[in-house]
């Protein structure tokens, strides 16, 4: 954000604090696995952080739509260039929303450690003022949903003007008629996978406005935190090696599916962002207050077994039919 006091003005103690957080912050922010894990880890440690748990879980997504794209079916439709910029769509979305989210969860770490609030110092980490006002009255009230739908808010608005709105990314990404088609087809729809095989999860159309994503996120975690389903995402969560591949997941279906996209790690280096300054979107836009509206209801059904296995085979079928009109 624009107008930034610099820690070094802050005391001592203060100061060094902001550059251990911000220098833990860049060491789990490497790639897509580095974050799914810290974010779990975290959760792990603090399970009043529900918004780490679901974090870690939507992060798990992000690296399979990333390995989608090099895997069996993508590379068949899509152009190496535009593979590529969709790659770094993904994941430079996914880098700021990390670098802000969880320099907030490791502030939040210190001061249950130190048994004292420490959320003044959340300006100096980039972070939005609507945050700092939110944490402190976590700390007072413990609403962890309402904490929780906080940081959803906050990290959709995050993204929109360095991503959604990005020119470059505008043009060549969410104005493109794949990613109109992927959007209107639900292709990358949020799944939560369970070591019995099952799928449960939830999509949205029109991915590029705030609220849409938003109230995605707030339908996301209605479901993994519904008492009859919560034990068996943790397990998947805690038991499955995350990386970046479908076949995490795909492995436990009741026919055996051979692995058809890659590892992640094996597929895509480390990309070395930069961060802009940009304002503090708490002063730069709109708020609305039915963002902060938690409404647990679903109204689109959420267990998604079959209906995953039969949008994949739609999926394979358009671009078995693109190669025989494309093919010399």
């Amino acid at each position: 954000m624009t107008n930034i006091p610099h820690f070094n003005q802050l005391p001592e103690q203060e100061a060094e604090l902001i550059r251990k957080i911000k220098s833990k912050t860049a060491k789990k922010n490497l790639d897509n696995i580095t974050r799914t894990n810290a974010y779990l880890d975290f959760y792990l440690e603090y399970p009043e952080m529900i918004w780490s748990f679901l974090a870690s879980m939507v992060s798990r997504n992000g690296g399979y739509n990333m390995c989608d794209l090099e895997g069996e079916w993508f590379p068949k439709m899509l152009d190496p260039v535009i593979r590529n910029r969709l790659f770094l769509t993904y994941e430079r979305a996914n880098w700021l929303i990390f670098r802000d989210a969880y320099a907030q969860l490791l502030l939040y770490s210190y001061s249950t450690k130190r048994s004292t609030p420490m959320f003044h110092l959340l300006r100096f980490l980039d972070v939005s003022a609507y945050m700092e006002k939110e944490w402190k009255f976590f700390w007072k009230a413990r609403d962890k949903r309402r904490l929780m739908t906080a940081l959803i808010i906050n990290e959709q608005n995050v993204i929109q003007e360095p991503v959604i709105n990005e020119p470059v990314y505008k043009k060549r990404v969410f104005n493109t008629s794949i990613f109109m088609l992927e959007d209107y087809l639900h292709f990358s729809t949020v799944l939560f996978p369970t070591c019995a095989g099952e799928l449960y999860g939830a999509s949205v159309h029109g991915f590029k406005y705030i609220s849409n994503r938003i109230n995605l996120g707030k339908q996301l975690a209605s479901i993994l935190f519904d008492p009859r389903f919560y034990s068996s995402f943790l397990e998947f969560a805690v038991s499955t090696e995350h990386t970046g591949s479908r076949h995490d997941y795909e492995q436990f279906f009741s026919v055996p599916k051979k692995r058809d996209t890659p590892f992640l790690r094996c597929t895509y280096p480390i990309i070395r962002h930069h961060y802009r300054e940009q304002m503090d979107w708490y002063v730069q836009r709109r708020f609305r207050k039915d963002w902060e509206y938690f409404d647990p209801a679903n109204r689109h059904p959420i267990h998604l077994t079959k209906w995953y296995k039969k949008k994949q085979k739609q999926l394979h079928a358009l671009i078995t039919i693109k190669e025989l009109f494309t093919s010399d």
